[in-house]
């Protein structure tokens, strides 16, 4: 009979949402939490939340989370028996679990047996071939030779996938059409995946046009007993990272859960694995499922399993880790409702998703939904770590009642002063496609325009109400009629706006053959009651500099006001031969040197950002004039990293 570890206080190997949202579990059932952060985090959420709080390093996760010494040492020093290890960081790292229970720490997750087993996509794939569940044709061998591989694609077949064996995340991870493409793509996934993970080994698999990506949530103790919690519909995704996730999925019914549910749970058997984990599968149209990996740990979207079991799944982890018995059969495991989560990114969707950072100068999550954030009222979203700032959940009784609760909590949400993917997730929870529940993984891409356009109506009332705050907050809102022009700058469009002061009334405010009667009945530090056009709503905004960002109709926006400045400006796009950061972000690699030639479109240089990395290419046709960064460079987002000069 295995032996039961109990402990008292717990350090969290992770930082943000997810490090209080295990806190709060933990402290429930009566333990004391510890934080560990980087120089980075040092007034994060989840370190004021923790009981005691230790740094581990300077900002890279190569330096602080990812640092297995770091980590240990500080357990030692504050007296930790257990860790918990969240999501990603090291939560599949087998030397780390293997060296918390070297040091005498548990370790809440599955062996460092197990995590290899399953956390190797590769070895995994094999394990579960063995076990005859069902898996995607493709070749997970240990023959990295860049042609070994290239024949083994030809044999695969197009379009196929590169995956990197020891992650997650979407990060090594690319769609190759055809063979022209492939040692390209291959080079990229392996550069990315050596960074993330420092492993650079990929498999190959067929890829499966449009299919749904369903998983299924288990939870094992040591004692050899295994339940499923059902499915989740994780489909929406972007660049192979998800977006909304759902439970249970739209597409299963219950001889199709209880096949994937028994899949999975044999899985689990095979290797005695103990702990929440998940097996991923692709669905496609005709209703086969093929094994993609399992994610030794909890999932990001564990949230939604939660709502519809009535279950606390960390307090489950603790209690496992502990050496309690599961004391849960398949059989009292039930369903109720329906529940939808989606992922808050800071991240600028018209740019191609572009990770952002900065400061969230305004945060107000909604009272109606559960908000999982690791975020303080004001923040610093830094540029090291996983775009991701918040995930919103609702619950309903119907898919359609949690979608629209889902959909105006997420209206009732303020973030502001970072660029983040809020009005997105609007658009695609009203999608029509989304709301029949037929979306799937191609969702997004078939999608692209309709989700990323936003209203012309809505965006000019924005702009109406951020030319009437500008301009009562300059001092010049005087009672007289005479007329205020105004350039404001929305995205990468400039508007000219005509203000006219209305005494005793408000303003008029023209754009265009557009008219709009504002009147500001109350202003304060962060939000205003406005009436515009006869209908009065709730505004919030935040000033930054020479603009403003507004949540106004349900979504945010960002005004420029360039009333005075130039009219003719350098484009920020590289018009001016000027190569400029797009984000914050780490110089990877530089592709070019001072003096060599390059075409437009040429990549120049390779910025990591947010685990991820983004390359740079030439603005212009011409000859390399000057490099301003060097490999390892931290560079702000506009910043001139290269410039190029024009040749006859």
């Amino acid at each position: 009979m295995p032996k039961k570890t109990p402990f008292t206080k717990l350090l969290i190997a992770n930082r943000g949402e997810i490090a209080v949202r295990v806190m709060r579990s933990a402290k429930a059932m009566g333990y004391h939490t510890v934080a560990v952060h980087s120089t980075a985090d040092a007034a994060a959420r989840h370190v004021l939340a923790a009981d005691e709080s230790i740094c581990i390093g300077d900002p890279l996760p190569a330096d602080s989370y990812l640092r297995i010494d770091a980590i240990l040492e500080a357990a030692r020093r504050c007296g930790a028996d257990a860790i918990h290890p969240g999501y990603g960081f090291l939560a599949e790292n087998e030397d780390f679990a293997r060296a918390c229970n070297d040091a005498g720490l548990v370790f809440v997750g599955p062996s460092a047996q197990a995590i290899l087993a399953m956390g190797h996509k590769a070895g995994a794939k094999r394990l579960m071939m063995e076990a005859g569940v069902p898996c995607i044709p493709g070749y997970q061998g240990e023959n990295q030779d860049e042609q070994h591989l290239m024949s083994e694609a030809v044999r695969v077949g197009f379009p196929l996938m590169i995956k990197a064996t020891a992650g997650g995340g979407g990060r090594g991870m690319r769609l190759v059409g055809q063979a022209s493409e492939f040692l390209d793509l291959l080079r990229s996934a392996k550069s990315e995946a050596r960074g993330a993970f420092g492993n650079d080994e990929v498999l190959l698999e067929r890829a499966i046009r449009e299919p749904r990506h369903i998983e299924i949530q288990i939870m094992a103790d040591r004692y050899g007993d295994v339940v499923h919690l059902g499915e989740r519909d994780c489909s929406v995704q972007r660049r192979h990272q998800k977006v909304i996730e759902e439970a249970p999925s739209p597409a299963v019914g219950p001889e199709l859960r209880a096949r994937m549910g028994a899949a999975a749970v044999q899985a689990a058997k095979t290797i005695a694995y103990e702990g929440a984990g998940t097996l991923e599968f692709l669905l496609d149209r005709e209703g086969q499922f093929y094994f993609m990996e399992m994610n030794t740990r909890l999932q990001v979207e564990h949230p939604v399993t939660e709502a519809i079991t009535g279950l606390d799944l960390v307090a489950l982890q603790l209690r496992v880790a502990s050496g309690e018995p599961l004391g849960l059969t398949q059989e009292q495991v039930r369903f109720q409702g329906h529940a939808i989560e989606v992922r808050l990114c800071a991240e600028d969707v018209a740019a191609g998703f572009m990770p952002q950072s900065g400061h969230m100068g305004l945060w107000q999550p909604s009272c109606a939904l559960r908000v999982e954030h690791g975020l303080n009222r004001s923040s610093d979203i830094p540029p090291f770590y996983d775009s991701m700032v918040a995930k919103l959940i609702a619950h309903g009784e119907t898919r359609d009642e949690a979608r629209r609760r889902l959909l105006h909590g997420l209206a009732d949400t303020v973030a502001l002063g970072v660029v983040t993917n809020q009005a997105f997730l609007s658009r695609c929870l009203r999608h029509p496609v989304f709301a029949a529940g037929a979306a799937t993984t191609a969702f997004i891409g078939q999608h692209q325009d309709a989700l990323i356009a936003a209203p012309t109506d809505d965006a000019h009332e924005a702009l109406a109400l951020a030319a009437a705050l500008l301009h009562a907050e300059s001092g010049n809102a005087i009672r007289h009629s005479f007329s205020t022009p105004l350039r404001l700058k929305m995205g990468t469009d400039t508007t000219s706006v005509l203000l006219v002061n209305e005494a005793g009334h408000g303003c008029i405010v023209r754009i265009g053959d557009r008219e709009f009667a504002l009147q500001l009945l109350e202003v304060g530090e962060h939000d205003a009651r406005v009436v515009c056009n006869g209908v009065a709503r709730r505004a919030a905004f935040h000033r930054d500099g020479a603009a403003i960002a507004l949540h106004y109709l349900g979504q945010p926006w960002r005004i420029e006001d360039l009333t005075r400045e130039a009219i003719v400006r350098h484009s920020q796009s590289g018009g001016d031969g000027k190569l400029r950061a797009s984000m914050n972000g780490r110089v990877l690699s530089l592709a070019v040197a001072v003096g060599d030639a390059v075409t437009a479109g040429n990549p120049m240089v390779v910025l990591e950002a947010m685990k991820m990395e983004h390359v740079h290419a030439a603005p212009a046709t011409g000859r390399v004039s000057a490099l301003h960064v060097s490999v390892g460079d931290q560079v702000g987002a506009h910043r001139v990293i290269a410039e190029i000069e024009a040749t006859a």
